[in-house]
C-alpha cells in the first residue's frame, strides 16, 4: 500500500517536471520568433512565387481532383514495374491522412477554448501562407528525393535541407551553408521522429477518449478496460498496415480518407443549416475576438493578443502541417516526375484541412454553443492557472456534445466513429513518417543497419500507441501528450523554415520552368537536383506525354466516327 502510495506520487512529481519543463520549452517554440518565422517565410514565397496560391489555385484542383477523376476512366500505370512508389492520389491521401486528424476537430475546439473564437482567423491565416508553404516544401521534395535499390524514393525535409542549403554558393560561404544545410537536416530529421511519436500518442488518447465518452460508464474501471482494448486494436490494425510500407499505406488512406472526410462534411453541414440563423453571430465572434479575446465569465480575466495568434498557428500548423515538412514525405514517394505538379497537391491538401474540415468543425462548435449562456456554460467553463485557462469540459466531449446536440445518440455514436477514422489515418501517416526520418538517420550505417532500425521504430511506434490508449484515463496525462506534440510540432518546423527562406528562390525557378514549358517554351525541364535522375525522369516524362497524346487522339478519332 506504502510502496503503491510512493509509487504513485514518484510518478505524478515526474509528470509534473516534465509539464513544466514542455510548457517552457513551448513558450519559446511557439514565441514571436515562430510567429514572424511562420508568417514571413509564407509571405516571402508569396511575393515570389506571384501569389501563386491565388494565382494557380483552378490549376491546383484541375491537376489534382480533375486528374484523379479523369485517371478513373482508365487503367492507371506505373511508369516502371521495377518501381516501389505510389499514385499521385495514394501520396495525397497518405499526406492528407497526416493532416486531417483529430486536430481538425479535437484542435479547433481546443483552440476555442483555449484561445478564444479569435483563434480560428489565425488558423487562416496560416492556412493561406501554409498553402504556398506546403507547395514548396513538396516542389523540394521531389527535387531532392532519392530513388533507392528497392525502388521506393525517399524525400523530405531531412533531403532538401542537407542537399539543398548552400548547394550552388561558392566559396567560404558555400562550404558555411551547406555544413549548416547538413545540421538543419539531421535536426529535422530526429525532431520529426519525436513529432511522430508525439502525434500518434495525442491521436490515440483522443480517439480512446471518444469511445470512453460513448460507451464508457463513468466508471474509472470500465474506461480502463475501453482504453486497453482499444489500444490493443489499434496497435494490431496498425502493425499488420505499416508493414506492408507506403503501397498499404497509400491504399488504406486513399479508401478511408474520402469516406470519412465526406461523412463529417455532410454532418457539419447539416447541424450548421440546422442553426442557420447562428452563423452570423460564429463569423462575428471569430472576427470580434481576433486581437483581444476577454470574457468576464467565469473569473476569467482575459488573454492578450499574443496568445490568440499562438494558439491559432499552433493549432493551425498541428492541423495542415504546413512549415513542419512532415507531408512531403509521402508526397516524395509518388511516381510524378514533375515537382510542381505534385507541388500543387499541397497547395490543394491545405485549404482542404484548414478552410474546409476546421472551417466547418468551428461552425459547428460556434453555431451549437454561441450564444453567451453556451458560451459560458461550455466553452469558457473553467479556470486560470498561471495565466492559462484551463476548460472544466475535455475538448473531445464539446466537439461531441455539438454532434449530439443536433442528432442525438446517433450523433454521438457517428462522431465516435469519425474521431477513431480520422485519428488511425494520421497515426499510419505519422508511422511512415518517422520511419523514413529514422532511415535517414542511420544512412550510413549500411543497409543492414537501415533495416534494423526502421524494425525497432515500427516495434517502439506500436507499442508506445498501446501505452497512449492507457494514458487517456490518466487524468492529465493524456492532456500531457497534446502538450508535447505541440512542442515536437514547433521545434520541427524550425529547421524547416530556416533551410525555405535559403531555398525560396529555387522555388520560384524551378515553378517558372514549369509553367514556362506548359506555355510551350523550349526550356530544359527541371526535374531533379541529381543530373543522372534529372535526365532518367526527363526521358521517362516525355514518353508519358507521348503515350497521354496518343490515348487523347486516339479517343478524339474514335468520337468523331
Amino acid at each position: 500500500m506504502w510502496n503503491t502510495m510512493w509509487l504513485s506520487s514518484f510518478s505524478d512529481k515526474i509528470v509534473g517536471a516534465v509539464e513544466k519543463g514542455n510548457a517552457k520549452l513551448n513558450e519559446i517554440v511557439w514565441g514571436l520568433p515562430m510567429v514572424i518565422l511562420i508568417l514571413g517565410v509564407g509571405l516571402l514565397l508569396t511575393i515570389l512565387t506571384k501569389f501563386l496560391q491565388i494565382r494557380k489555385f483552378g490549376t491546383s484542383v484541375d491537376k489534382t481532383l480533375g486528374d484523379t477523376f479523369r485517371s478513373m476512366k482508365k487503367k492507371g500505370k506505373h511508369l516502371s514495374k521495377k518501381e516501389n512508389s505510389v499514385s499521385p492520389f495514394e501520396a495525397f491521401s497518405t499526406a492528407i491522412s497526416g493532416t486531417v486528424g483529430t486536430g481538425n476537430i479535437v484542435g479547433v475546439s481546443s483552440a476555442i477554448m483555449t484561445g478564444g473564437p479569435g483563434a480560428v482567423l489565425w488558423m487562416w491565416v496560416s492556412a493561406f501562407f501554409g498553402m504556398v508553404t506546403n507547395y514548396a516544401e513538396n516542389v523540394l521534395g521531389m527535387f531532392f528525393r532519392k530513388k533507392e535499390k528497392d525502388g521506393e524514393f525517399s524525400g523530405g525535409p531531412a533531403y532538401y535541407l542537407s542537399e539543398g542549403v548552400g548547394r550552388n554558393v561558392q566559396g567560404k560561404l558555400g562550404t558555411f551553408l551547406r555544413g549548416f544545410g547538413k545540421v538543419l537536416g539531421v535536426a529535422a530529421a530526429v525532431f520529426c521522429t519525436f513529432a511522430a511519436i508525439g502525434m500518434s500518442g495525442v491521436q490515440t488518447t483522443k480517439m480512446s477518449e471518444s469511445v470512453q465518452a460513448v460507451v464508457g460508464s463513468g466508471s474509472e474501471k470500465v474506461n480502463l478496460w475501453i482504453a486497453l482494448i482499444v489500444g490493443i486494436v489499434v496497435a494490431i490494425v496498425l502493425a499488420l498496415v505499416i508493414l506492408g510500407g507506403i503501397k498499404s499505406i497509400g491504399k488504406t488512406a486513399s479508401i478511408l480518407i474520402p469516406f470519412m472526410s465526406l461523412l463529417f462534411i455532410i454532418l457539419a453541414l447539416v447541424i450548421i443549416f440546422m442553426n442557420i440563423n447562428m452563423v452570423g453571430t460564429a463569423f462575428a465572434l471569430i472576427f470580434k475576438n481576433a486581437f483581444k479575446f476577454k470574457c468576464a465569465v467565469a473569473g476569467f480575466s482575459g488573454y492578450v493578443f499574443a496568445q490568440v495568434i499562438q494558439k491559432g498557428l499552433a493549432r493551425g500548423v498541428f492541423s495542415n502541417e504546413a512549415g513542419l515538412g512532415s507531408s512531403v514525405i509521402a508526397h516524395s514517394a509518388s511516381e510524378t516526375r514533375e515537382p510542381v505538379k505534385q507541388g500543387l497537391w499541397g497547395i490543394f491538401e491545405v485549404f482542404f484541412d484548414t478552410f474546409v474540415i476546421c472551417t466547418l468543425t468551428a461552425l459547428v462548435i460556434l453555431v451549437s454553443f454561441g450564444t453567451q449562456s453556451g458560451m459560458e456554460n461550455i466553452l469558457y467553463a473553467g479556470k486560470e492557472v498561471n495565466g492559462v485557462w484551463v476548460s472544466a469540459i475535455p475538448d473531445t466531449t464539446v466537439s461531441m456534445m455539438a454532434f449530439g446536440e443536433a442528432f442525438g445518440k446517433f450523433g454521438e455514436v457517428t462522431y465516435s466513429i469519425i474521431i477513431p477514422l480520422f485519428a488511425f489515418t494520421t497515426i499510419l501517416a505519422w508511422a511512415y513518417y518517422g520511419e523514413k526520418s529514422v532511415d535517414f538517420l542511420f544512412r550510413k550505417t549500411g543497409e543492414k543497419g537501415r533495416k534494423i532500425s526502421r524494425l525497432i521504430f515500427k516495434i517502439a511506434y506500436v507499442v508506445l500507441v498501446f501505452v497512449a490508449a492507457w494514458l487517456s484515463t490518466q487524468g492529465g496525462k493524456g492532456a500531457l501528450m497534446w502538450a508535447i506534440s505541440d512542442t515536437a510540432n514547433g521545434l520541427m518546423a524550425l529547421p524547416n523554415l530556416i533551410g525555405l527562406m535559403f531555398m525560396c528562390t529555387l522555388v520560384a525557378k524551378i515553378t517558372k520552368n514549369y509553367f514556362d514549358r506548359k506555355k510551350g517554351k523550349d526550356v530544359a525541364p527541371m526535374l531533379s537536383a541529381y543530373d543522372e535522375q534529372n535526365e532518367m525522369f526527363r526521358k521517362e516524362l516525355e514518353f508519358e506525354e507521348d503515350a497521354e497524346n496518343n490515348v487523347a487522339e486516339e479517343a478524339a478519332a474514335s468520337d468523331a466516327e
